[in-house]
């Protein structure tokens, strides 16, 4: 995710009117939406900073000091949590002129390029000033850079961006390469690049404002408040409670949001088009299929449970779920749900069958295999197409399997099976015991024909 501040009414560091600010934004009362809020009451003020003022505060590392409407101190009782429940049923453009309202200047729309697109937008009907900011971790998708030049040019702002410490990046590449995080996880990469970033972001404001829903995780974002003091970054005062943290998109479904934005008429990521649904990283986002759920084109090498940055690691629910919201996991990592793949035409292999196949170098017939995990939830989306491929295969020679590589076996599959996430699926040839893994995201039965064809 990328990350940016900006105003909607400066250019180039300067405050323009609040009239002038108006007529630079698309029309939107001939298309039935509700127009921006009358704001033409509200003082705007100019400040010249001065060295004097400068050392009185602070540097905010951000491309741009913004002045908006003058906001009383915030109180020390305020109770964010029932804050929180009140807006429960409010609109994303109510909880959105209520943050802007409170803050100030001294909040700021984290802005992922992506749907976020959505909170500008309601950002702008408020008719307040507000500021967006992203995180720039030099790895993004050229369509990502794309939309963010879209996006300054239509709403009329300077987008403020956040970089990762360049040694701090320089001894990670030098030390273990470009793409490390293929090996050995994408959490050290995801610090570097995003979570560290964030929080000296975050040092300059008081509140910060996400594009979180419940349903992009079930698993693992669904109790996200609408309103919360930040547990895990500290704000401009320092310490904990120092930073307030609103996402007014909380309860709304994504399929809402898409509607929003195609009402609106607004820039998006061109990636949509192609597939992409979560968009971050270029070497660490894949398109998704359909019926997929949107996670599971990022970090697809890992396990579901880590499907995450670390941007908003306090709204993870339950890390032990692993994302997938389908049971309890125990202790040695397997889960109390049902088996898949359970069919007379899948060979259920145990430990010892595996590792006699693993042995066996002229075997009369191919074998493939998927190491799989019945709680995984992307082993159990492509149940079908697996169960559809061993009918097809049923009277073909080629022996498919299934092993399961959770708990106990999880270590012997990542150590002799080639296992990374789940699922994994492997192609074991006649005349050699090595076996080959599938490359491919693609689990519809023709992408799992056509990789079996090529190699019986």
């Amino acid at each position: 995710m990328a990350l940016a501040f900006t105003s909607s009414s400066v250019i180039h560091g300067s405050l323009s009117s609040s009239s002038s600010y108006e007529q630079q934004q698309p029309k939107v009362s001939q298309m039935g939406i509700t127009q921006p809020m009358d704001r033409s009451r509200i003082p705007l003020k100019a400040v010249n900073f001065t060295q004097r003022s400068l050392a009185m505060k602070p540097l905010v590392p951000l491309a741009a000091t913004i002045v908006a409407p003058e906001v009383e101190e915030k109180a020390e009782t305020d109770d964010y949590e029932k804050l929180a429940k009140e807006l429960t049923n409010a609109s994303p453009l109510k909880i959105m002129d209520k943050a802007l309202e409170k803050f100030g200047s001294e909040i700021a729309i984290a802005f992922s390029g992506a749907e976020d697109v959505a909170l500008l937008e309601y950002a702008r009907l408020t008719g307040r000033p507000f500021r967006v900011f992203s995180l720039d971790t030099g790895r993004l998708n050229p369509e990502t850079y794309q939309l963010f030049d879209a996006v300054e040019k239509h709403y009329g702002i300077h987008i403020e961006y956040m970089f990762p410490d360049a040694v701090e990046v320089q001894a990670l590449v030098r030390n273990k390469g470009l793409y490390s995080f293929y090996e050995d996880g994408h959490q050290e990469c995801c610090r570097i690049r995003k979570v560290r970033p964030l929080r000296r972001a975050l040092k300059g404001l008081r509140a910060w404002i996400t594009g979180q829903r419940k349903d992009q995780s079930p698993g693992t974002r669904s109790e996200i408040p609408i309103v919360q003091v930040d547990p895990s970054f500290e704000g401009l005062d320092g310490g904990v409670g120092s930073l307030v943290k609103w996402n007014p998109v909380a309860n709304v479904d994504g399929n809402d949001i898409w509607n929003f934005l195609r009402a609106m008429n607004v820039p998006v990521n061109s990636l949509h088009s192609q597939g992409y649904v979560s968009i971050g990283c270029e070497p660490c986002t894949r398109a998704v299929l359909p019926g997929q759920h949107e996670r599971e084109g990022r970090w697809w090498w890992e396990d579901s449970k880590a499907k995450e940055c670390g941007l908003h690691k306090a709204n993870i629910k339950d890390e032990s779920m692993n994302g997938n919201g389908n049971g309890a996991v125990h202790a040695n990592g397997s889960a109390a749900v049902a088996d898949i793949f359970d069919t007379n035409d899948i060979v259920s292999l145990s430990r010892p069958g595996i590792e006699n196949l693993l042995k066996l170098e002229n075997r009369r017939e191919p074998w493939i295999v998927v190491l799989y995990a019945p709680w995984c939830q992307f082993c159990q989306a492509m149940e079908g197409s697996y169960v559809e491929l061993a009918e097809k295969l049923a009277s073909s020679g080629v022996k498919v399997a299934k092993f399961r590589g959770d708990g106990e076996q999880k270590a012997f599959a990542q150590k002799e099976l080639q296992l990374g996430s789940f699922p994994t699926i492997l192609f074991f040839p006649r005349h050699t015991s090595q076996p080959i893994k599938y490359p491919s995201v693609k689990r519809d039965v023709d992408s799992l024909l056509a990789f079996v064809n090529a190699l019986r």
